[in-house]
């Protein structure tokens, strides 16, 4: 009985203690915030770089290698947990700061578990993407389950802490710690420009993951959200921007218009010639005809912006003549001054010279706001994925095989009367690129001498995506020989695949370098040379004679001055015009808008619905140029479709009423409306009509 007692006493005490225990480390944590604060801020960056990195001991290289880049990281979180003490609910508002850090720390570790890419402050923007693109290699459904659950909970336990959480009494005045909180704020960007001149961190990330592993992710994504768009470049004026163009202007263009060639320029995903890595060890040449046309066509290395990723930046700059160095870290121009400005593109200069602009690609029309971005460049048609009917896809199901793009660019030239100039976007040969066995015979052996097994597995799945590649492009070439029209084709790789590559790994002992491949079917004289992207159309351009443009001539004027690419003689001027067209007063067209957005057509082929059957309460669509894109309207609302071949399409019956109108609308992410059929009438209780 006694040691019953004893036992209750015990625990009473115990019980009693615990409460005491809890109040006195709340009030600890409140009393000295400031200091506490310290390891807090260390411990959510080390957090987030652990998720970002997927790998504790990441995290502490990280710590180890780019410690000054931590700290600074570490100093940002610091300066938002001030945020703490504008009210009493201490607990409350540090958990709410340290929320919304481990909330983007979680989305960055979600979407680097489905790209090579980061997340950045655009990637906002693409939310309505993602969650139309469901169980793809960019975002599941149990992935947005576990996001939402997860969001949920964490709402919940803030709304508790708010309303449970204990107050507590500041000595200092609110317009004191306001004061306070706002001069640290302040002190951000003075903090960020004195670290970056001394190195700690960049100001410029070619390479965004590579970026934002060596500086931090919470800087990498700051970055992407604050420091966005162009300076206004010293000493922009109209008279400035009026001797520029007086320096650069190149004459008319000589050839004359029945001359003019069909001009095609291809991006190759992640394009690189294996032969130039050290490492490598293949059974056979992965890609033997771009090495045959290399010997027989001009070709050289092709200076891209950027590295493992960031297609969208190497291909404004092919577009536009323009370089993507003057914006923000990470910035994808497309998704930022693009959203509202138009812009002078090679599409709007051979435009004016009578060409029909096209463009052809296997993947979603929205990506990185793709359909805006083109028509913004004055583009004709864009032929997306969901204009195309995709049956064909890698081994891994990730992207569809790009033997589709080859009709899809006929089709492009057939629907004008004139001459081309052609887009086209490559996607087969895209990361991420698998740790195991995925073919069971491949058709080229792969050995990676010094490397793990996994690696290995990695070159092998790609070089024989090359190999699919270099048939692709045999069989386009092929295909404009059975046209027998003047072609131009420029193929270039957009940046080099994700793999880890290091500069004494390749033989150029650059990252930046990729290749680029010509044909042409009219004897233009062969004249190797690397070129960035920025000069690459442009310098062909001047070789067929053809000039016109404000970028066009004066990147045709800097590359046969032989004005090197990159230098400051080359840059100034260049960031020059390319501010005024962008953001400026547009001197160089005398205050007009001489280049506006086009009404871009999407798809070249219209979406016939010809006739429709009811049986066993389906009723089957029958007509032409359906693709899994393809989805049913009801009077306006879109209901459940069935995609069974490019002809036919299949919705449920059971509540269709008499005088419904059906369409069948070409879907985009975020339910867009590309593309529509004519309308039909159903008839109820009719079983053919």
């Amino acid at each position: 009985m006694c040691g019953m007692i004893s036992a209750n006493a015990f625990d009473a005490h115990y019980n009693s203690i615990i409460p005491i225990m809890k109040e006195k480390i709340i009030y600890t944590l409140d009393k000295y915030s400031l200091l506490i604060h310290i390891p807090l801020s260390m411990a959510m960056i080390f957090i987030m770089e652990w998720m970002a990195r997927h790998s504790f001991m990441g995290a502490v290289n990280f710590v180890h290698y780019h410690f000054g880049a931590f700290l600074y990281n570490s100093y940002l979180v610091y300066v938002a947990l001030l945020l703490t003490f504008l009210i009493g609910k201490h607990g409350f508002m540090r958990d709410m700061v340290l929320s919304f850090f481990l909330i983007l720390g979680v989305i960055n570790g979600i979407v680097l578990l489905n790209r090579v890419s980061p997340f950045g402050f655009t990637d906002i923007n693409m939310v309505g993407d993602l969650l139309t693109m469901q169980n793809t290699n960019y975002f599941s459904a149990t992935q947005g389950a576990l996001s939402a659950g997860g969001l949920t909970i964490l709402t919940v336990f803030l709304i508790l802490r708010f309303f449970k959480g204990r107050s507590f009494e500041m000595k200092l005045p609110f317009w004191a710690r306001l004061l306070i909180i706002i001069l640290a704020f302040i002190s951000i960007p003075f903090v960020t420009k004195a670290l970056q001149n001394r190195k700690v961190i960049s100001s410029y990330f070619g390479n965004l993951t590579q970026g934002y592993s060596d500086n931090g992710f919470l800087y990498g994504f700051s970055t992407s959200a604050f420091s966005r768009g162009m300076h206004k470049p010293l000493g922009y004026s109209e008279a400035k921007i009026s001797s520029i163009l007086d320096e650069t202007r190149q004459p008319e263009t000589t050839l004359p218009e029945g001359e003019m060639p069909n001009i095609v320029v291809v991006l190759l995903e992640s394009c690189f010639d294996v032969s130039e890595c050290s490492f490598i060890e293949t059974s056979e040449d992965a890609t033997p005809y771009l090495h045959s046309l290399e010997e027989n066509y001009s070709t050289g290395h092709c200076i891209v912006p950027v590295v493992g990723a960031g297609t969208c930046n190497s291909e404004f700059e092919v577009l536009t003549g323009m370089s993507v160095q003057f914006f923000g870290p990470g910035e994808y121009p497309q998704k930022t001054v693009l959203k509202e400005t138009d812009c002078e593109s090679i599409a709007s200069n051979l435009s004016l010279q009578g060409y029909g602009t096209h463009v052809v690609h296997n993947n979603g029309g929205n990506f990185y706001s793709r359909k805006n971005a083109f028509s913004m460049m004055g583009f004709d048609t864009f032929q997306s994925k969901e204009m195309l009917d995709i049956t064909d896809y890698t081994p891994m199901g990730s992207w569809p095989k790009d033997e589709i793009l080859i009709d899809a660019t006929s089709d492009a030239m057939d629907i004008t009367s004139g001459k081309d100039f052609i887009y086209t976007i490559t996607v087969s040969t895209h990361g991420d690129y698998p740790t195991y066995a995925v073919e069971e015979d491949p058709a080229i052996s792969v050995n990676c001498i010094g490397k793990d097994e996994e690696t290995n597995y990695r070159w092998l799945y790609y070089v024989n995506r090359l190999k699919g590649m270099d048939d692709f492009v045999r069989d386009y070439v092929n295909m404009f020989k059975k046209k027998d029209e003047p072609t131009l084709l420029i193929m270039f790789g957009d940046h080099l695949p994700t793999m880890g590559l290091t500069e004494d790994e390749i033989s150029t002992h650059n990252l930046y370098y990729t290749k680029y491949y010509t044909w042409n079917n009219f004897g233009m004289e062969k004249e190797d040379m690397d070129l960035t992207t920025y000069q690459l159309v442009p310098e062909f351009l001047d070789r067929l004679g053809i000039h016109g443009g404000t970028m066009v001539d004066y990147n045709q004027t800097k590359t046969a001055q032989g004005v090197e690419a990159g230098t400051g003689e080359y840059m100034t001027d260049l960031e020059m015009l390319q501010y005024d067209i962008l953001y400026g007063n547009r001197y160089v067209y005398g205050g007009e808008d001489e280049y506006p957005a086009s009404d871009i057509v999407m798809g070249v082929h219209d979406i016939k619905l010809e006739n429709m059957f009811e049986f066993n309460e389906k009723l089957h669509l029958y007509g032409d140029n359906f693709t899994k894109w393809s989805k049913v309207f009801v009077n306006g609302e879109k209901v459940t479709t069935s995609y069974e071949s490019g002809q036919v399409l299949t919705i449920d019956a059971s509540e269709l009423k008499d005088g419904d109108e059906i369409v069948v609308n070409q879907m985009g992410s975020s339910n867009t409306v590309f593309r529509s059929s004519n309308t039909m009438i159903y008839h109820e209780k009719s079983s053919l009509f």
